[in-house]
């Protein structure tokens, strides 16, 4: 059986979760009072919760199958984070024109897609390797060009190098590649006709 499944988690459930990203950070307080932190990883990982998603008891029985389904922890899947989902600004369209993923040097033709968060040297660009298939949008120097891209890995590939110093952006919307935390499902039958999952925890992997 394959570690991952491109089957994304049903969306009802979705909009209704909590969580976002976490970091681990090593702290030393010095006996001068100044600190010494140091990043354990370069990027953050997201941690969510679907229990409060589940609305109905039609929601119960979609995680039930979709649980069984990817046997627990054993196979990860897309989740559509209900808060970051797109490389366009918040309430904004997808263009080709969100994010800068690369400047062409003349001879390299692939570029994984990323989404940057802040802006300068200090941003951080975060890769982005489950792209919706049908949002993709490409632009080079300001152009709208083709190009492929892969939607299992976010890899975008150009049919010709871009000459050098150009700049390429894309705009696309994404999923969370997430495996569930638990192995067990406890399903509360609270009431006649409906219930919940007190709990669904899932975490971010990488695929």
């Amino acid at each position: 059986m394959a570690s991952f499944s491109e089957e994304r988690f049903p969306l009802s459930v979705a909009f209704g979760t909590s969580g976002g990203p976490e970091r681990r950070t090593d702290i030393v307080r010095l006996s001068t009072g100044y600190e010494n932190r140091n990043q354990r990883g370069r990027h953050s990982w997201r941690r969510y919760d679907a229990g409060s998603g589940v609305k109905s008891l039609g929601d119960l029985m979609r995680v039930l199958e979709f649980f069984e389904a990817r046997r627990g922890r054993l196979v990860g899947f897309r989740f559509r984070d209900p808060l970051d989902a797109s490389s366009a600004r918040w309430g904004q369209a997808v263009t080709g024109f969100d994010q800068r993923i690369g400047t062409g040097d003349g001879s390299t033709t692939s570029f994984q897609l990323v989404k940057r968060y802040g802006e300068g040297e200090g941003a951080y660009a975060r890769p982005i390797r489950k792209p919706v298939a049908g949002t993709f949008r490409l632009a080079l120097n300001g152009a709208p060009v083709e190009a492929d891209i892969d939607t299992a890995t976010g890899l975008v590939t150009l049919k010709a190098p871009p000459a050098a110093g150009s700049a390429i952006t894309a705009g696309f919307e994404f999923d969370v590649p997430v495996r569930f935390d638990i192995d067990h499902l406890a399903v509360n039958l609270a009431a006649f006709q409906a219930g919940d999952i007190p709990s669904i925890p899932l975490v971010e992997i990488r695929p």
